[in-house]
């Protein structure tokens, strides 16, 4: 395999692994406040820019369909982790809010299956704050599955054309 190759398969791998170790030992017990929702769209913020500068470091890099892969292993369970901890954060402070209680697995779990489309049924919002959640979730979900590809795959076209 080439050093690309590898970079391409170890990188994203390693994104992710810091992700979820960030996601499960990032402390959540702050108290619910005025700041919450604030916090969300912040850490949506961040999502963009980090979406924002891996379509950049596509453009400059030597192989971009390897770079645009290494973009989207990022950029999209980053994106995950940010309405998990949501979900886990409303589920923690409004029991209720889920059918069921949901742990950070859980939260994740269900993130993940709204994302795919597949909605079990296992776990729903029952609280109107939690359908607004998932509701923003879930057109965010199409947009990163539209938009975040069809740009990362126009800056990869661009860069080997």
């Amino acid at each position: 395999m080439t050093r690309a190759v590898i970079s391409a398969v170890v990188r994203p791998a390693a994104s992710v692994g810091v992700l979820l170790l960030v996601y499960y030992r990032l402390p959540m017990d702050q108290p619910e406040d005025g700041y919450t929702v604030l916090r969300l769209v912040s850490a949506l913020l961040l999502v963009l820019v980090v979406f924002w500068w891996q379509v950049r470091m596509i453009g400059r890099s030597a192989h971009p369909g390897w770079q645009g892969v290494q973009a989207l292993a990022l950029v999209v369970p980053l994106f995950l982790l940010v309405f998990a901890q949501a979900c886990f954060l409303l589920a923690r402070h409004h029991p209720g809010s889920f059918t069921v209680p949901l742990s950070r697995t859980d939260a994740l779990y269900f993130v993940v299956t709204v994302f795919a489309t597949v909605g079990f049924g296992d776990i729903a919002p029952v609280s109107t704050a939690a359908r607004v959640l998932v509701t923003v979730q879930m057109i965010a979900d199409l947009l990163v599955v539209g938009v975040a590809l069809k740009v990362i795959l126009a800056a990869v076209r661009r860069r080997s054309g």
